[in-house]
């Protein structure tokens, strides 16, 4: 996994960049910088594979910063501006990439695709840089800023925990978070047809969710989709929460459910949130329910999938070795949630024996 700094004056910016370049494989922003002196002290701190530079920065221009960055602590750096008059001179002082910002009317997507390119480019030069790179003051990754007026939300405060009498029909619900998006890919690559309707919350931004499906829908036999309200749930097919919408679902009749997005508060500071999702799986499904913690920062699921295991719901999360960020799962397996603690290659074989009423691997 490759770290990269985010340096550019324009909080809008940083978000859209930060959210594309977290969508790209093996690659992660670490933090973000308003300004070249922000950076400097960011660079120090963590020690970045990659940084990206703006050019038009107050306090001081991104060319400077650049030419004392290369003088001073030479690394990969990629300048993204929307002066492409300059773009060209950059490499001459250092630079190794150059991203064009997006012109008026440019569509998006067309962006995303020249920042993705440009740093699956540079792949190789990274891997030798991070074999030489000093150590940073701070090996703690920076993923996620929560600021002082955030405050928590239970899962009550949107779904009430309400049991069922009866278990339901066989449906499996998978949490993840950082390092979900390339894990839920090989997952899903080994997973065969006929298995039960399964659920997915990834943290995923706005605008990425439904790209997203497309991608895990190419790459695996089930077929795999944004979630939408109302939509049955089907043997064979997966349903990804929205990146701004919490996936719930409910009993039409028996052995008969249905999608339903709740657009409400942040749980457990996320939306969609693992919680609200395995908290719906458990007041309709109950102990015919499979719940799967995988990679992820935080504990956002950790209320709920305790509720599912309780409840004899299975239960898995995905081992240390194996996670991106040994987070939300080492919080399912303090709280006493999980039945089994088990690699990332392993979590297919685990929903095949469930699909086939078997419990882990025998």
């Amino acid at each position: 996994m490759y770290t990269v700094l985010i340096v550019d004056d324009s909080a809008s910016m940083r978000r859209i960049l930060k959210d594309m370049i977290n969508l790209i494989d093996e690659f992660e922003v670490i933090d973000e910088a308003i300004d070249a002196y922000d950076a400097r002290e960011k660079i120090k701190l963590y020690e970045p594979d990659l940084v990206t530079i703006d050019i038009n920065m107050p306090k001081m221009d991104g060319v400077v910063f650049l030419r004392n960055l290369m003088r001073l602590h030479p690394m990969p750096a990629v300048i993204i501006s929307s002066e492409t008059v300059r773009g060209n001179d950059i490499f001459d002082d250092g630079a190794v990439g150059f991203v064009p910002k997006p012109e008026a009317n440019e569509k998006i997507y067309l962006f995303a695709n020249r920042i993705k390119e440009t740093l699956l480019n540079l792949t190789f030069l990274l891997k030798r840089y991070t074999l030489k790179k000093p150590k940073a003051l701070k090996q703690t990754i920076k993923l996620v800023k929560i600021d002082d007026t955030n405050t928590k939300i239970h899962p009550d405060e949107v779904i009430k925990l309400n049991l069922p009498l009866f278990p339901g029909k066989k449906v499996i619900g998978i949490g993840s978070s950082t390092g979900g998006i390339e894990s839920l890919l090989r997952v899903f690559k080994a997973l065969p047809l006929n298995l039960p309707p399964i659920l997915i919350t990834q943290h995923i931004p706005y605008g990425f969710s439904n790209s997203f499906a497309h991608r895990l829908n190419d790459h695996s036999k089930i077929f795999v989709q944004e979630a939408k309200d109302d939509m049955i749930l089907e043997n064979g097919h997966a349903y990804l929460a929205p990146g701004n919408m919490h996936l719930s679902i409910e009993k039409i009749s028996n052995g008969v459910y249905k999608t339903k997005l709740l657009d409400t508060l942040k749980v457990s500071l996320h939306k969609p949130s693992v919680d609200v999702m395995f908290r719906s799986l458990n007041n309709i499904i109950g102990s015919g329910a499979m719940a799967i913690m995988m990679t992820g920062m935080g504990d956002d699921g950790t209320i709920a999938i305790k509720e599912l295991h309780d409840n004899q719901a299975y239960t898995i999360a995905q081992n240390e070795e194996s996670c991106v960020v040994f987070g939300m799962p080492k919080k399912a397996i303090e709280a006493g949630a999980i039945d089994d603690i088990i690699h990332l290659d392993d979590i297919s074989k685990y929903i095949i024996n469930f699909s086939q009423g078997k419990k882990g691997i025998k």
